[in-house]
């Protein structure tokens, strides 16, 4: 009887552990369990389903919320990803278009610059073997010729000096008077103030006409030494004490109001052999266009020359920058068929658009132009689309008809106008083409990283649900584990218990 009832126990505590962990052990050991007679078989059958896998805290909680959410979040990533850096490499290539096309453009400005193709040189040297009077430089206004330039005279700056007095001193009080022209200065003097003090006041003084005061320091004391800022009669000073002024004060108006040996005088030259007098040695406007800096006397053989250099040089800027256009473009539409990769702007139709107008406009002629074509100024392209200048037939072409060069270029029809117009279109700041792809392609990349910000926050909210879930999920089969362990337990001890009575 002790035997019958210690099997039934155990056929009855083994269906129950069956029911907790049958559906996670994936075997079906019930039936067996109960039907079994023998304590031995119960004890090994307990055994067999407490140990099936997967059950309890054994759980990777963390590797299965990130696979979870990884798989969730591939597909609108890979989208996000895929658009950003669609859109990232337009905006690369477009950048790099502009950029090219603004290099372009800057030496088209050059070349429809005036005084790009009216500048001169101006030389001035000796016809005897003497020095050189002077400098001569040019504005665009000048005209080739040669002209004979015989200085007489410089122009000289005013300068005047007090008698020695000494150092510290006071002058006297009253009133002095500087005028230069029209312009005067009147310096109210103290009867302490010394030739420092007054030489201080002559400098700071707001209303000064236009003369320097110095104090020379000598063996015979202190002297004021006063000296018009310009050259020219026009610019020499008087100076006056008035009546209500002090002896000392007015003897110094008087010695400062005598004419010496640095007076004030124009510069006098001749020019052909017409007469000219200037103000300052700096002499423009007798000549048209020219400047004549002066620093000696003499007679000098003025030449005055067109210089093509300025021209040379900016068509020579013209073909760099263009040759640089070339060499962007073809990385921009290129394809390796090795590595099967395409340039940023390969099938691009702003890139197509700029390629045909840059193409229409130069491979054209200048109606009405002497020389017509940029190939008959020396200008060829070459079997890689760059240009390339013949030096010789450029330099013959601005060396005797550099007017059609200037046309060539210039003109409303001419390539450099032409050009730059129709790249306006392409570059113009706000409203040009390739600025406003450029402001909606970023436009677009702000909205996709909303939409990557958006996802990032949905996809931890879906992380911290996960883990919850399986926090939760992973407590509650901890749990059921230990109430497992104390039944295989219970049941060990009570086959124990049987086997020993049988």
């Amino acid at each position: 009887m002790t035997t019958s009832s210690t099997s039934s126990t155990s056929s009855s505590l083994s269906s129950l552990l069956s029911s907790l962990t049958g559906s996670s052990s994936g075997t079906s050991s019930s039936s067996s369990s109960s039907s079994s007679s023998s304590s031995t078989s119960s004890s090994g059958t307990g055994q067999s389903i407490l140990s099936a896998a997967g059950i309890g805290s054994g759980l990777d909680v963390s590797s299965i919320v990130s696979a979870l959410v990884a798989a969730r979040q591939a597909a609108p990533q890979q989208s996000i990803t895929n658009q950003t850096t669609a859109l990232n490499n337009q905006l690369n290539g477009l950048t790099q278009l502009n950029t090219a096309l603004s290099s372009l453009q800057s030496a088209l400005s050059a070349l429809t610059t005036t005084s790009t193709y009216q500048s001169y040189n101006a030389t001035l040297a000796s016809t005897s073997g003497g020095s050189s009077i002077g400098t001569a430089t040019t504005m665009s206004s000048a005209q080739p010729g040669t002209y004979t330039v015989a200085v007489s005279q410089l122009a000289t700056a005013q300068s005047r000096t007090s008698s020695a007095v000494t150092t510290g001193t006071a002058v006297g009080a009253g009133n002095l008077t500087i005028a230069v022209g029209s312009s005067t200065m009147t310096i109210a003097v103290s009867a302490t103030n010394t030739l420092s003090d007054i030489a201080a006041a002559i400098n700071s003084s707001s209303s000064n006409p236009g003369v320097n005061a110095t104090i020379v320091n000598g063996v015979n004391g202190q002297q004021l030494i006063l000296t018009s800022q310009k050259t020219g009669t026009a610019n020499a000073f008087t100076v006056s004490a008035d009546s209500t002024s002090s002896s000392g004060l007015q003897s110094l108006a008087t010695q400062l109001n005598t004419a010496g040996s640095n007076e004030a005088q124009n510069a006098e030259l001749t020019l052909n052999g017409i007469a000219i007098t200037s103000a300052s040695n700096s002499v423009s406007g007798a000549l048209d266009g020219v400047t004549l800096n002066l620093t000696s006397t003499g007679t000098n053989q003025l030449t005055v020359s067109q210089d093509t250099s300025a021209a040379s040089s900016a068509i020579q800027a013209f073909v760099t920058a263009y040759n640089s256009y070339v060499s962007t473009a073809s990385s921009l539409t290129s394809y390796d068929s090795t590595t099967n990769t395409a340039g940023l702007l390969l099938g691009n139709s702003t890139m197509t658009q700029v390629q045909n107008q840059i193409n229409q406009v130069l491979s054209g002629s200048v109606k009405g132009n002497s020389i017509g074509t940029l190939a008959n100024l020396g200008i060829t392209r070459q079997a890689d689309g760059t240009l390339s200048i013949d030096t010789d037939t450029l330099n013959s072409a601005l060396s005797t008809n550099p007017s059609a060069v200037q046309n060539l270029f210039s003109s409303t029809t001419g390539y450099a106008t032409t050009l730059n117009n129709a790249l306006n279109v392409f570059t113009t700041s706000g409203s040009g083409i390739i600025p406003s792809q450029i402001t909606s392609i970023n436009s677009q990349l702000t909205q996709l990283q909303t939409e990557q910000t958006a996802l990032t926050a949905r996809m931890a909210v879906y992380q911290q649900q996960l883990q919850t879930q399986y926090t939760n999920l992973d407590t509650l089969m901890s749990s059921l584990n230990s109430t497992s362990s104390y039944l295989t337990t219970a049941l060990a001890q009570l086959n124990d218990s049987s086997s020993s009575k049988s």
